[in-house]
């Protein structure tokens, strides 16, 4: 059922690519429990592919700013995910908030990380009746990430792409 619910809201939200605003094919979310509740638990990958055609998620690397360009973090990832369909992977935890004024700020704001995705975030996607604004709000931070993924096309001329575009933090808080 988790499952379900989250390739739900992979499929409902769109996705924009930084150079043109086309959408992307390949849309995905990261998660985890150690956001906030200071835990070990590592980190969780959905990945859909709106494509017609198969593919493997090689990597995504999180694209600092210029003053801290030797602190990209680099994910490799190697998820196989069949056209139109989904697939996800669990990693060992790598810290994806460190060096964004903007994502310290939030969480020493008391804002709590929900989710970091390539699209953006729609409550009633995710359930989220929110009848009163002031006691529950979204916030997001945005940061630039480098994906690499290759088609798989059944031959030995698989072929490899690479695309630069965004990535949302999303964050949500509730106020007593």
């Amino acid at each position: 059922m988790r499952s379900l619910n989250l390739l739900l809201i992979i499929l409902a939200a769109p996705a924009f690519s930084v150079d043109l605003g086309e959408e992307s094919e390949l849309k995905f979310a990261f998660y985890s429990a150690a956001w906030g509740e200071n835990t070990d638990d590592g980190l969780r990958l959905v990945v859909s592919n709106q494509s017609s055609v198969g593919v493997v998620l090689e990597e995504v690397r999180f694209l600092k700013t210029p003053e801290f360009a030797d602190d990209d973090i680099l994910l490799k990832v190697g998820l196989a995910v069949p056209a139109g369909r989904y697939a996800e992977a669990e990693f060992r935890y790598t810290d994806l908030l460190s060096n964004n004024e903007c994502i310290q700020r939030t969480m020493d704001s008391n804002w709590r990380l929900a989710e970091v995705s390539n699209y953006t975030l729609n409550p009633s996607v995710r359930n989220l009746i929110i009848e009163n604004t002031d006691s529950f709000r979204i916030y997001q931070c945005v940061e630039t990430i480098s994906t690499r993924w290759r088609e798989i096309t059944g031959d030995s001329l698989d072929v490899s792409k690479r695309e630069e575009s965004w990535i949302l933090y999303h964050f949500e808080t509730r106020q007593d």
